[in-house]
């Protein structure tokens, strides 16, 4: 049986207009596009949607608009992370004034810290004060904090609440240990690290987290697919498929801009990032162009 957060389940952008408050119209088509597309479920407000660089305002209005737009169809993991307890809490708090259901958390950010215990604090804090499902988020490159696997395992345990764990480490051994820790229990384990994750489905894992998903919806869908199903030789093609379509997230400084720009040629938003982030150069914009025509030349093939 699938779990309840299972599959593809996207870090969505965030589209805004010049004065970067939400482009709403462009985003629920882009929401469309994806379900349309056979997406599993949405991570919204997330690194890859620009949390921190927008206003706690527009932060919310985001969500908003992906609850509202999705209406229970598939599953939305809402970034309620902090730089403290006391704002997650709040974060999470305006969540279920929206009707929000579950939560990704992360270490607290722009902090020393000092332990792990810390982080099992904090969430046993936030257990105490809210009503949402959580995911346990694992981005060291972001929070200056890698959670240990032990301390992955321990959070997890503290309430059937704590739902499930997104790894962006890409420690591909630590990963499995959690995959295998929580294999054939109702905690999902999804995979943050695009060129791993074929691999970790094949290993059990429950699905991934793909920054391009929104610009390859159907693709990344057949890829988790095909790996579940254990078809190890078509799994194979897929995975280097899926490497394949990650070199566009190179092909900028700036992750973001390069993601936003792809997404943007499937002709639902703008390819505009917040200030103060680089940009993307004409010439970065030709390459992209050329990548992904690629992509969806190799996945046409694929197909056949």
């Amino acid at each position: 049986m699938q779990n309840k957060y299972h599959g593809i389940i996207p870090p969505i952008v965030t589209p805004v207009n010049r004065d970067e408050n939400i482009d709403e119209q462009g985003f629920r088509a882009l929401i469309e596009y994806c379900i349309k597309g056979g997406i599993h479920g949405f991570l919204v407000a997330g690194t890859n949607g620009e949390t921190m660089q927008l206003t706690q305002c527009e932060r919310n209005n985001a969500i908003r608009i992906m609850l509202d737009q999705v209406k229970g169809r598939v599953p939305v993991i809402a970034g309620c992370m902090d730089t403290s307890t006391r704002r997650v809490i709040e974060n999470i708090k305006a969540l279920e004034d929206m009707g929000g259901t579950c939560a990704a958390v992360t270490p607290i950010f722009y902090d020393r810290h000092t332990s792990q215990d810390e982080t099992v604090r904090h969430f046993e804090k936030i257990l105490k004060e809210t009503n949402v499902e959580l995911f346990i988020y694992n981005i060291p490159s972001f929070t200056g904090i890698k959670l240990i696997t032990d301390t992955v395992i321990k959070i997890a345990e503290i309430d059937e609440r704590v739902v499930g764990y997104k790894d962006s480490t890409a420690a591909f051994t630590d990963f499995l240990k959690v995959v295998e820790r929580f294999r054939d229990t109702p905690f999902s384990v999804l995979s943050g690290a695009t060129p791993q994750a074929v691999a970790g489905l094949l290993m059990g894992c429950d699905g991934f987290v793909p920054a391009l998903g929104p610009a390859f919806p159907e693709m990344f869908v057949s890829a988790y697919e095909v790996a579940i199903s254990k078809n190890v030789d078509l799994a194979r093609k897929y995975d280097s498929l899926v490497r394949e379509s990650g070199k566009i997230l190179g092909m900028t400084k700036n992750a973001t801009a390069a993601a936003k720009f792809a997404i943007s040629l499937r002709g639902h938003i703008d390819k505009r990032v917040i200030m103060p982030q680089d940009y993307i150069q004409p010439e970065e914009e030709a390459k992209i162009k050329a990548k992904l025509e690629e992509i969806d030349a190799m996945y046409a093939e694929l197909k056949k």
